[in-house]
């Protein structure tokens, strides 16, 4: 249920019910609070996704993965936040991979953050250089910039 209204953009619904899954003594697992995550970035709740971020070892034991920083990445960045998504990369106890620097890549190009879209790139390219897609989305964002020599270049 927390993922089909993580999908459909149900945030709140997705709260309610994880309360309720609470109250009843369901067991919260990393899975749970990923799918949690998830709904509050779809519904656009920055605060509560933190929240929730901020409370997993705490209240429920269980240390943030790739997954859920992804989660918060793509959280903060489509809020706007892209500062504060590139400081989640930065603070992982575990190595970032591809997937995290593409959330925050796809982002930038949602908010115009060439800067940052460079730096994303040159991470993403640096675990997986042949990765075609990190030159599309940068290629996007240098058009959309009208930065046309820095599109046609890459």
């Amino acid at each position: 249920m927390l993922t089909g209204y993580a999908l459909h953009g149900l945030g709140k619904e997705a709260l309610l019910l994880f309360e309720e899954m609470c109250e009843s003594g369901a067991e919260v697992d990393g899975s749970t609070l990923a799918c949690l995550l998830s709904a509050c970035s779809h519904g656009g709740l920055v605060d509560q996704g933190y929240y929730c971020f901020e409370s997993m070892v705490p209240l429920y034991g269980v240390m943030a993965t790739v997954e859920h920083h992804s989660c918060m990445v793509d959280l903060l960045g489509h809020s706007g936040c892209l500062n504060e998504a590139e400081d989640v990369i930065n603070s992982m106890w575990c190595k970032p991979d591809v997937s995290v620097w593409m959330d925050l890549l796809s982002t930038c190009r949602i908010n115009g953050d060439v800067q940052m879209a460079e730096r994303a790139a040159a991470q993403i390219l640096e675990l997986d250089p042949e990765n075609s897609l990190t030159f599309v989305l940068l290629s996007n964002i240098y058009a959309a910039s009208r930065k046309w020599d820095s599109s046609t270049n890459l």
